[in-house]
């Protein structure tokens, strides 16, 4: 078709691409953030504290309610924010990935944007494909499609030219946008786009929308639901009774409602929801794309990282380093010119075509060395224009080889074959040697076989060539003639070494999974670092795996270094759930349709920015570089990341125990209220936020990829976190909020029993000394939380200049409460002496300095600390 016509069409019938039907709007999403139990309560609090302001005006509750309506309207524009930015990244990503389609234009085969396509071109579509738009059948080579998305068929589906069935679904002659290309290759005439493609009728008609709670959230509501019911518990057994001590209901209602906001940490969502945000993008920057969150989990605990080796451990550069015609070598560093016929296997007998740009090919690596090799001897297009492609028996993992037959010269046929050295051998009857067909013997044979044993162990990718001719349209067996090896060099890329050292120090096994040579796979496992201090990598090819028992397969599993070579995509989901079946969490890479089970089967399915539709819809991350190393990357970053979270969750609840401990101590004590639920939302919302989020943003610490891998059960909220917050650092800040209070009221003649008014300037400023008191110690309880077992002091505080942000932010937010009137008005406080704010630092010092200890005796190795007070 003509670029003109197509053109035309586009403007009559519109561009390839599904209209947003059935997509929540941005104003359903956003309002779909407060039904949850959290937003709930916090309702529910802001309508009993303005109910209370109503009944009794004036006393600061309808600060509360504005207060807490505030941070439930906080939570859910941060929650939407999130989850639109995952939307943008994914959305950015694929611009840097656009749909494309190969298409017959202008007498060309062009690439263009799927959704410029239109009703008459001729698409080509072949493995690993995602169709572009619904089309009819001119030209197929064993081409096999999943239609699972638009049928719910599960198995794969064989295509031919012919109208099988009067349903247009059933019909093997058609394809359908959306689905995917497993097996082959073939040609279409498009015959419908966008809304009238099959799939997009379907989209019509249904509402594409899901919903999925990932872990780390369900983790975090199940945290909110504890501290919710400790909340609720503590509010209405205080209410319950101070009302029969005292006979007040609504103070006995405000003090339920204090204790409730005293509990519940309103920072918690905001301050998680950022710290996800900022660590995707991290991961972004670093060439990770998360596509689901709770990926960052699992990052963290995974055990063993199984890998293709080509693009990922090397750089897919691939380049023809030795050929052989016959048993002679051929001089490639020389330019020696090699035979028509080896050249003609090496042209014909590949589906990669040469490009212009960085890549100069487009389709496998090695074919694209044998195009690129061949180029500098012939007219690759005047070839393939000159010999008419008959039939296609496309590359088998299972065969190991690929065959095709050709018209060549009038009346005349060929065969030309390359794959496995082992399978190509077997087919051949002759040899080429000396421009002539030699009947192959079994001296001969196994001299071949040593050769290619000679060029794997160069670490070379080496295929072999051969020939018949070809009297039928049928995939042969036997009757070759073997031509010779072409054998391709794929260096590692550099950064890899470290990687898989560092791998192993973080208690990670990284196994390789290949469908190469053993030779050649040992080899470039050596030169990555699967070896040390003696330990060799255990080989198991493919043949061999089949035989192993379950048990035999497990004592194997158990060494250091393992390398699967000559694997079929059955077997890669095997040894995925080899691992799995002895409690390893599996990471597993790959690029190609082959590797999609095996990628979605594992815990964590990593796929190749560059590779095919079908792995990277299946995978949970996405590397846009290719690289083993950015997966290493990913893990130090969810591990940390986890690590953080961990940090700003206890730093959060230890302000909880001088939170609660004032009403606690006025019902039992009958004291003047030490802190009023204003000064509590000060902390909770102001003073804490900021800090948090800079615990949020720290880097790991030292020993992060020297930790073994964290268990899948382990909690966000555990007893040690409770302890050390709830046991150990909060009753000193609230030891310390109770000595300035004190000092305050004594130094001002109160005594005890004595009732103060809530405008009283005594009263006014007690509260205020024991506000500034918790922020002094929650500034050092900010320093020391930057480790979990690393000393504190060995950070520098230029290295995370957000949380020198945050401490200047707490004393500007903690005098413009002591010192603004405006302020003063609204959080009923009054200025007080600089001698009580020093009075609070010793606390400050001894939270500090026992925190330390504890960590201490964890570095340590203490039994007693491990147990108890490692979190």
């Amino acid at each position: 078709m003509a670029t003109s016509g197509a053109l035309e069409r586009l403007e009559i019938c519109g561009r390839n691409i599904f209209e947003n039907i059935g997509s929540e709007s941005a104003l359903k999403k956003y309002f779909k953030q407060f039904h949850n139990f959290f937003s709930f309560l916090l309702i529910a609090g802001a309508l009993l504290s303005y109910a209370s302001e109503l009944l009794d005006p004036g006393k600061g509750n309808l600060y509360i309610a504005i207060a807490l309506f505030g941070v439930v309207i906080l939570n859910a524009t941060f929650t939407f924010i999130q989850e639109y930015q995952a939307e943008q990244i994914m959305a950015s990503f694929r611009q840097l990935i656009p749909p494309v389609a190969k298409v017959l234009r202008d007498g060309e085969i062009k690439e263009i944007l799927a959704p410029e396509l239109v009703v008459g071109d001729v698409i080509f579509i072949e493995e690993g494909d995602k169709v572009p738009a619904d089309g009819r059948l001119i030209e197929e080579n064993t081409l096999k499609v999943d239609n699972s998305s638009l049928t719910g068929e599960a198995e794969p589906q064989l295509r031919s030219l012919e109208c099988t069935h009067p349903n247009i679904l059933e019909c093997r002659n058609m394809v359908f946008s959306g689905t995917l290309v497993l097996t082959g290759n073939g040609k279409a005439v498009v015959y419908g786009t966008g809304q009238n493609t099959q799939m997009g009728k379907l989209a019509t008609l249904t509402e594409r929308t899901t919903s999925v709670e990932t872990p780390l959230r369900k983790e975090l509501n199940n945290f909110i639901r504890i501290i919710s019911i400790i909340a609720i518990f503590l509010g209405i057994s205080f209410f319950t009774i101070g009302f029969v001590t005292q006979d007040l209901f609504l103070l006995n209602l405000i003090f339920a409602i204090g204790i409730i906001v005293a509990n519940v940490p309103e920072g918690l969502l905001p301050t998680v929801t950022l710290s996800l945000s900022l660590a995707s993008k991290r991961m972004a920057k670093r060439n990770a794309l998360i596509k689901r969150l709770e990926s960052v989990e699992t990052l963290g605990s995974t055990t063993v990282i199984c890998t293709d080796k080509t693009g990922t451990l090397t750089q897919n550069k691939m380049a023809i380093h030795s050929m052989t015609l016959g048993f002679e070598q051929i001089d490639v560093s020389n330019g020696e010119v090699p035979p028509d016929i080896l050249m003609k296997v090496a042209v014909l007998c590949n589906n990669s075509r040469l490009v212009e740009g960085p890549s100069r090919y487009k389709g496998d690596p090695t074919e694209g060395a044998l195009l690129m090799y061949a180029s500098k001897f012939t007219d690759i297009d005047l070839m393939r224009e000159n010999n008419t492609r008959l039939k296609e028996y496309s590359f088998d993992s299972l065969k190991e080889r690929m065959q095709v037959i050709y018209h060549t010269d009038p009346g005349e046929q060929e065969s030309y074959l390359k794959g496995a050295t082992e399978v190509v051998i077997k087919m051949c009857d002759h040899v080429l040697m000396n421009g002539d067909e030699v009947p192959i013997t079994e001296d001969d044979r196994n001299k071949l076989l040593d050769m290619h044993l000679k060029i794997a162990g160069r670490g070379e990718r080496v295929l072999a060539l051969a020939y018949r001719r070809a009297e039928e349209e049928i995939e042969y067996d036997t009757g070759f003639t073997f031509i010779g090896f072409a054998g391709a060099v794929d260096p590692h890329r550099p950064e890899v070494k470290d990687a898989i050292h560092k791998c192993h120090q973080a208690g990670i096994k990284v196994v390789m999974i290949t469908g190469d040579h053993p030779v050649t796979a040992l080899s470039i496992a050596k030169n990555v670092g699967f070896s040390s201090n003696g330990n060799e990598p255990v080989m198991i090819t493919g043949a061999e795996l089949d035989k192993l028992s379950v048990d035999e397969l497990s004592k194997k599993l158990k060494a250091p270094y393992i390398i699967f070579a000559r694997t079929s995509p059955v077997q890669k989901l095997k040894i995925v759930q080899a691992f799995q079946s002895r409690g390893e969490i599996v990471t597993m890479t790959g690029d190609g349709v082959n590797d999609a089970p095996a990628i979605k089967n594992a815990d964590m399915g990593v796929a190749m920015g560059s590779g095919t539709d079908v792995a990277r819809e299946s995978a949970d991350m996405i590397l846009l570089d290719d690289n083993f190393a950015t997966i290493v990357n990913a893990v130090e970053e969810g591990r940390t990341v986890f690590d953080n979270i961990k940090k700003f969750i206890a730093y959060i609840l230890t302000s909880n125990i001088p939170e609660i401990l004032p009403f606690i101590a006025f019902v039992l004590l009958s004291i003047p209220l030490p802190m009023n639920v204003q000064l509590i939302l000060a902390i909770d919302l102001g003073t804490d936020i900021l800090p948090a989020l800079a615990l949020a943003v720290e880097k790991g610490e030292g020993d992060i990829m020297k930790r073994p891998p964290r268990s899948k059960y382990e909690r966000l909220l555990t007893p040690q976190i409770l302890l050390t917050s709830y046991g150990m650092k909060g009753p000193i800040e609230a030891l310390a909020g109770f000595t300035c209070y004190f000092a305050v009221l004594l130094d001002g003649g109160w005594t005890w029993g004595q009732a103060l008014l809530s405008n009283d300037l005594l009263y006014r400023q007690a509260i205020m000394a024991f506000f500034a008191a918790v922020i002094v110690c929650q500034i050092a309880n900010l320093l020391v939380s930057r480790t979990r077992i690393e000393s504190a002091l060995s950070r520098n505080m230029f290295t995370n200049k957000i949380i020198l942000l945050a401490v200047v932010s707490e004393l500007v937010i903690l005098s413009m409460i002591m010192f603004h009137p405006f302020a003063n008005k609204i959080f009923g406080t009054a200025p007080i002496s600089m001698e009580y704010i020093v009075l609070a630092m010793p606390f400050a010092i001894l939270l500090f300095v026992q925190d330390e200890i504890r960590k201490y005796y964890i570095r340590k190795g203490s039994l007693l600390a491990k147990t108890f007070l490692k979190w």
